[in-house]
C-alpha cells in the first residue's frame, strides 16, 4: 500500500531539509514523497535538488497559494493513501507512516488523524502547544472541534469522490475540507491518540488579529455551506480549546 506524502513549500530554505529527512527516515518502505514548490526565490530548490534521490516528484512553479499547491499534490499522487507534511513540519518519530499504513490495512478507515505539537522554530524539542485531536463526535465541527490537519491521512478515493481544497477559502480551506469529508459526508475515521507531527510556530492566520477574524468568518461560511449547524458558543469553545492546548503543551513539554 503506497502512501503519498505531499510537501508544500515557498521560500523554505531554513526548514525544508528537516522535512525531507523526516520523510526519508520513515521505516515504511513504500512512500511517494511529492514536493510542490511555489517558485521559491531563495535556496529552497537547491536544497531539494540535493536530495533528488529521496523524492519521487518535484514541481516548482507559481501557484495561487498553499491550498492550490496541495491540490496539485493530490492530483499527482499515485498512492492509495495521501497525507501532507509541510515545510515547517516533521514527523514525531520514524514509525509514523508505518503506524498509519497499518491502520488502513487492518481497518475500514477512510481517514485517519492523530495529535500534533507546536514547537519553537529553532528548537524542535521545545513544545509550546499540544493539539489533542480526540475522537470525532457528531456536530463536533459546529462546536469548534477540528482534527490537526497535518496529521490527517485519507484514501485517495476520498478526494476523487468529494474533491480537494476549495480555493475560495483563503485561511480556512483545511477546516472546510475536513468539515466536508468528516462532518458532511461521514467518511469512516480512526483516531490515533499519540503525537504524529511536530509543527513549528508560525503561519499566516496567526500573524494578525484581522486574519484570525477572517478565518472565523470563513469557518462560519464553511459550516453553513456544508449544512452543518452553527453553535452560538462556537467562538467561546474555540478559545477554551486553544487555552487547553497551551496548558497541555506546557505539561507535555515538562513530561
Amino acid at each position: 500500500m503506497r502512501v503519498s506524502i505531499i510537501t508544500v513549500v515557498f521560500n523554505g530554505e531554513d526548514t525544508i531539509e528537516d522535512t525531507i529527512l523526516s520523510v526519508a527516515s520513515q521505516t515504511y518502505d513504500d512512500i511517494e514523497h511529492i514536493i510542490i514548490d511555489g517558485a521559491s526565490t531563495d535556496q529552497t530548490m537547491d536544497i531539494i535538488n540535493r536530495y533528488a534521490g529521496k523524492i519521487a516528484v518535484v514541481v516548482s512553479e507559481p501557484d495561487q497559494g498553499i491550498y492550490d499547491a496541495m491540490n496539485k499534490g493530490i492530483t499527482l499522487a499515485t498512492g492509495e493513501i495521501v497525507g501532507f507534511l509541510n515545510a515547517d513540519d516533521v514527523y514525531a518519530d520514524k514509525r509514523v507512516v508505518e503506524t498509519i499504513a497499518d491502520i488502513f490495512k487492518t481497518s475500514d478507515a477512510e481517514g485517519c488523524f492523530g495529535d500534533l505539537v507546536y514547537v519553537r522554530r529553532n528548537d524542535l524539542s521545545k513544545v509550546v502547544r499540544h493539539w489533542q485531536s480526540g475522537h470525532y463526535k457528531k456536530n463536533a465541527f459546529s462546536m469548534g472541534w477540528m482534527p490537526a490537519h497535518p496529521t490527517f491521512f485519507a484514501k485517495s478515493r476520498v478526494y476523487k469522490r468529494y474533491g480537494g481544497f476549495d480555493l475560495s477559502y483563503k485561511l480556512a480551506a483545511d477546516f472546510e475540507l475536513l468539515a466536508r469529508l468528516i462532518g458532511r459526508h461521514n467518511i469512516k475515521t480512526f483516531y490515533v491518540p499519540k503525537v504524529l507531527v511536530k509543527m513549528r510556530l508560525g503561519g499566516v492566520t496567526n500573524k494578525s488579529i484581522t486574519n484570525v477574524l477572517r478565518q472565523n468568518i470563513e469557518i462560519y461560511r464553511a459550516l453553513k455551506s456544508n449544512g452543518l449547524p452553527v453553535s452560538c458558543f462556537f467562538i467561546i469553545k474555540k478559545i477554551y480549546v486553544r487555552i487547553k492546548q497551551f496548558i497541555a503543551g506546557f505539561v507535555y513539554g515538562k513530561a
